[in-house]
């Protein structure tokens, strides 16, 4: 039998954010925090994997991606809903989802693109006091027997190595 390696190191740091789950308070207090963290932190974007970041808001990578090149969009200032957003607000959250969109299609140019928002613990939003976005790009066939057997997903590039394309482009 023919053994293949499938390496994702990256996947370590989740692996043991798992094992660290019996102090799901602090976690997710943590959670709620790290978009206000990055934020608050421009000078450590390529560290974070932000990829955009205007007078309004950011793009990042999300650091536990369905699928390579997932992102987020937030607006730097949080709150728990679309509409505690002021309009000239969820004109800059759109106007960021839109400028994800053309970075995606720019670079990576996938077959299409999932936009999910999920405003509100019981929507499944892991930070229900900050929304975002997600922009997950997606490919004939991304979905293979890893994820449908294994329930696994296979992503093929690092953070560090998307982050390096995502922000080259102008």
């Amino acid at each position: 039998m023919d053994h293949r390696a499938l390496w994702a190191p990256w996947r370590l740091a989740y692996l043991k954010d798992c094992d660290d789950a019996a102090d799901d308070a602090t976690r997710s207090a943590e959670r709620q925090h790290f978009l206000e963290a990055y934020w608050s932190t421009p000078e450590q974007d390529e560290v974070n994997h932000v990829v955009h970041r205007n007078e309004h808001g950011m793009i990042l990578l999300n650091r536990y991606p369905y699928a390579n090149g997932h992102l987020l969009v937030a607006l730097g200032e949080g709150r728990p809903g679309i509409l505690d957003y002021e309009p000239a607000q969820r004109a800059a959250f759109w106007a960021l989802v839109e400028h994800a969109t053309e970075l995606l299609q720019r670079t990576l140019q996938p077959h299409g693109v999932n936009f999910g928002i999920n405003q509100g613990r019981a929507a499944g939003a892991g930070i229900p006091g900050h929304l975002h976005a997600h922009l997950v790009p997606r490919w004939e066939g991304d979905t293979n027997f890893m994820t449908t057997t294994g329930g696994t997903r296979v992503i093929p590039a690092s953070l560090e190595e998307m982050t390096r394309l995502l922000r080259t482009e102008p």
